[in-house]
């Protein structure tokens, strides 16, 4: 309880513009939790909220595609961490194989661009990063996703809001 008043203690006290990137760069709300919040919290136009919420979606791409693999290297080093990264590993391999298999990068694209829990840019660099995609493949793939994820994601805000009657 005491994170979340302090992440609403923080939003509060910085710009909309500031917050709704913020908003977007983090694992759990990505540009899906940050878009509506922008459009419907702050009144932030649209277009405006659509094109700050990727920036921040974006941000950690690079240093994930880029530190994912020595990151968990080390991590590897302790038993519990191994155990974890076998089962994450095992079960991604398990889930996705198929279709990484048959569509390739186009996967990692359509994985990503569906607005849905557990999809998204953070899971997509996992993905990027189990599958052995580099990173000059790994990245436009990702941003791609992330447009076509902030266009649905945004189409759907300003429909709700309009049928609401906001």
């Amino acid at each position: 309880m005491a994170i979340e008043e302090s992440l609403v203690d923080f939003l509060s006290s910085v710009p909309p513009w500031i917050s709704t990137i913020f908003l977007a760069a983090l694992p759990i709300s990505e540009l899906r939790g940050a878009i509506p919040l922008a459009i419907g919290v702050y009144g932030i136009e649209p277009f405006d909220a659509y094109v700050l919420a990727v920036i921040g979606n974006m941000l950690p791409v690079i240093p994930l595609l880029l530190f994912l693999e020595p990151v968990s290297n080390y991590l590897r080093r302790f038993k519990y961490m191994d155990m974890f990264f076998d089962w994450l590993f095992n079960r991604t391999r398990k889930n996705h194989t198929d279709r990484f298999e048959k569509f390739g990068i186009l996967a990692l694209t359509l994985f990503v661009a569906v607005p849905l829990p557990v999809t998204g840019a953070w899971t997509g660099c996992a993905a990027a990063f189990v599958f052995g995609i580099r990173f000059k493949w790994a990245l436009p793939a990702i941003f791609l996703g992330v447009l076509i994820a902030g266009i649905i994601v945004t189409s759907l805000t300003v429909a709700g809001i309009s049928i609401a009657g906001i």
